[in-house]
């Protein structure tokens, strides 16, 4: 059969989270039909008459888009399981960004397999569009491609590398060439990305961190998104080192330094921003940041899981929300799951917030999708509708955690989670299947993953300013009882 002539129809789903124009909002459809033919969705509503290839039964399943996360590092991130959740220096921030992370992580031969297994996760959870922010490795591109994820290249390059000798300083290396070789090499990795045979791929312009690159390489970034109409992310606003960094060498916050620089607008979108002027822990003479970014029409990925890690908060996602900020989901690190990271998002806004209604369900879903599609400048992902990309998550109703059921995105979203994600569709083609990734090897990569997790243990002490082993950097939750 020709797939991309093949009409899919699933016949009277008993809930369709559907796109509304007239409201521009997603809504709720009971005993509706979805139809699909090749890669785009050709019918939303009841009554489909069309002709049918293949028909699935809906009763019992919500149907849903596929959810979009606009910031991940599945290249080293699988593998800080067990290492990272309790560690964080109160001399840095509390952030573990400076002198946990650069001492525990693969090598270059071990990032496949990092990416392999955090791409099985992200399917898993539903995730269909992803924007993989790495560093360029052999055979990323084709690894991506072969996942069946509607992927966004990410070649992340920077001037400086950051480490700390001491726990409580860092020192940036600055590259005698400013980056320049970095970029001009991501820059080939964008071009190879966008012209893709597999149609899915889609790139974007990385410059690393605000603090690690200079105001040229960030501005001929710039540049460079804007001649090949793709979006451009930088880490900005992520750390108080950052902060501080930053405001002493120029006298202004990261997101007015990217203002003067002219990098912070449409088009821009701005990881983390949660240490912001306005911040708790933020003590600034002006407080400019929140209506410079406001008005400038940058996005932010909002990636709340690894934040909340180490005991900080956006302060928050309903203000930024209620100023008309853009905002999309991200999953960062690990755990790589979309629907747990729409529900800390949830929850810790209303920490944040102090009221319930501070972020809701439907709050945190716009954004795990159509907010985090608009980021990128998309309008045929993140929404089911006539047009649309045929990137659809099924889900089972009758999974125990589901029920009973009223509402089922509350649901998803707050019990059930990557349990009842049964089939996801990206492009129109099956990617997971009765809760199983077909296109790639789940159990291999988890064996290679255990042999690279051993290795990184193993070097721990020659990385970490303090010689200790990762034993002691990374203690286990419990002492461990030595056998006698």
């Amino acid at each position: 059969m020709d797939v991309a002539n093949k009409t899919t129809l699933i016949s009277n789903a008993s809930w369709v989270v559907a796109w509304d124009d007239a409201s521009s909002r997603h809504t709720y459809r009971r005993d509706c039909d979805l139809a699909f033919r090749g890669n785009s969705v050709v019918h939303v509503g009841p009554g489909y008459e069309g002709p049918a290839d293949e028909v699935i039964a809906g009763e019992r399943l919500m149907v849903m888009p596929g959810l979009v996360n606009i910031h991940s590092h599945p290249l080293s991130e699988p593998l800080g399981k067990g290492f990272f959740e309790d560690v964080g220096n109160p001399r840095l921030g509390m952030s573990g960004l400076f002198d946990y992370m650069p001492v525990y992580g693969p090598d270059e031969t071990g990032m496949a397999t990092c990416a392999e297994v955090a791409y099985v996760e992200l399917l898993k959870s539903g995730v269909t569009t992803l924007v993989d922010l790495s560093v360029p490795y052999p055979g990323w591109m084709e690894l991506l491609a072969a996942s069946g994820l509607r992927g966004i290249v990410a070649p992340m390059y920077r001037s400086a590398s950051w480490r700390s000798d001491n726990g409580h300083d860092v020192t940036y290396d600055w590259a005698a060439d400013g980056g320049e070789a970095s970029f001009r090499a991501s820059l080939d990795v964008i071009d190879r990305a966008l012209n893709h045979s597999s149609g899915r791929l889609g790139a974007m312009v990385t410059p690393a961190q605000v603090d690690t690159c200079t105001p040229e390489l960030l501005q001929a970034g710039h540049a460079a998104a804007g001649e090949r109409g793709v979006p451009l992310q930088i880490h900005a606003a992520q750390s108080l080192v950052e902060f501080h960094e930053v405001t002493r060498r120029h006298g202004m916050t990261p997101l007015e330094w990217l203002a003067t620089l002219d990098v912070l607008g449409p088009g821009t979108i701005i990881a983390h921003c949660v240490f912001t002027d306005s911040h708790s822990w933020i003590y600034w003479g002006e407080r400019d940041d929140f209506e410079r970014l406001a008005e400038s029409g940058a996005a932010v990925a909002h990636c709340p899981n690894v934040f909340g890690r180490h005991g900080m908060l956006l302060e928050s996602f309903a203000r930024y929300r209620a100023a008309g900020i853009p905002l999309g989901l991200g999953t960062d690190t690990f755990p790589h799951n979309m629907l747990e990271e729409m529900r800390l998002a949830s929850l810790l806004g209303r920490v944040a917030e102090r009221r319930v209604e501070g972020t809701t369900t439907a709050d945190v879903f716009a954004a795990a999708t159509i907010g985090g599609a608009r980021a990128l400048g998309r309008e045929d992902i993140g929404r089911l509708t006539p047009g649309a990309k045929a990137d659809i998550v099924l889900v089972d109703l009758d999974v125990p955690t589901m029920q009973p059921l009223r509402d089922p995105l509350r649901s998803l979203i707050f019990a059930a989670a990557d349990r009842a994600i049964r089939d996801v569709y990206v492009d129109g083609e099956p990617v997971v299947v009765d809760g199983e990734v077909v296109t790639l090897d789940m159990a291999a990569a988890l064996t290679r993953l255990e042999t690279l997790r051993a290795k990184a243990e193993a070097e721990v002490p020659a990385k970490h300013w303090s010689g200790r082993p990762g034993s002691e950097v990374a203690p286990l939750a419990l002492p461990l009882t030595p056998e006698v």
